[in-house]
C-alpha cells in the first residue's frame, strides 16, 4: 500500500487532514508528506499539516485544523469556540480557542488562541469527530473568562432546557455566575 492509500481513512475522519505524527504512526517519515506534497498529491497547510485537496470542503474545516495544528496529542476545543460550537448562546468568538494542557507549541496558529488549561478525561467530549470540552466545562471556563453575563445566563438556560446538566451542575453554575 502506498502512504496516501494509509492516510486515506486518517484523513477522512480528520476532515481532509493529515499530520506527520499521522504519517509517522503508520511508519512513514514526515519527509514522505512533505514529497507528495511537491508532487501536489497533498496540499500543506502549515508546519506539520497537510490536506487531501480531493476531499471536500465543510464550515467545520477551520476548527479541525486549529486542533490538529497544534501538534498537541490532546488538543480541543474550549473556552468561546465551545460555547458556539454546543450552540449555547449567541457568541460569537474572533477567533477559536484550543487548549493544549502541558504541550509546549512553539509557533503561532493564526486564528487560534492557545489555553493551557488542565482539562480532566470527564471534561471532554465530541462534536462533529473534533474534540471539544463538555457543555459545563465550556461554561465554567466563560465564567473564568468573563465571557458577557447574559451570555453566559443564555448558556446555562439552553443547557437546561436540553437536560445537558443536573441540578447540582446547575446550582454551582448559577452561584458562581
Amino acid at each position: 500500500m502506498t502512504l496516501r492509500t494509509e492516510l486515506w481513512p486518517i484523513a477522512a475522519s480528520q476532515y481532509g487532514f493529515v499530520t506527520t505524527r499521522d504519517a509517522r504512526d503508520l511508519g512513514y517519515s514526515a519527509v514522505e508528506l512533505a514529497k507528495l506534497a511537491s508532487r501536489e498529491k497533498l496540499e500543506r497547510i502549515s508546519q506539520g499539516l497537510y490536506r487531501f485537496p480531493e476531499l471536500p470542503q465543510t464550515e467545520r474545516d477551520d476548527y479541525m485544523r486549529a486542533v490538529l495544528a497544534t501538534g498537541a496529542p490532546d488538543a480541543i476545543l474550549s473556552h468561546d469556540t465551545a460555547l458556539l460550537v454546543h450552540d449555547l448562546c449567541d457568541i460569537n468568538p474572533e477567533i477559536i480557542h484550543v487548549n493544549v494542557g502541558k504541550h509546549r507549541v512553539r509557533r503561532a496558529i493564526s486564528g487560534v488562541q492557545l489555553h493551557s488549561d488542565h482539562i480532566s478525561p470527564r471534561e471532554r467530549s465530541w462534536w462533529e469527530g473534533i474534540p471539544v470540552v463538555t457543555v459545563l466545562a465550556a461554561i465554567e471556563q466563560g465564567i473564568a473568562t468573563k465571557v458577557p453575563r447574559h451570555l453566559l445566563q443564555q448558556a446555562i438556560e439552553a443547557a437546561r432546557a436540553r437536560g445537558q446538566l443536573t441540578a447540582l451542575e446547575l446550582s454551582e453554575l448559577e452561584s458562581n455566575l
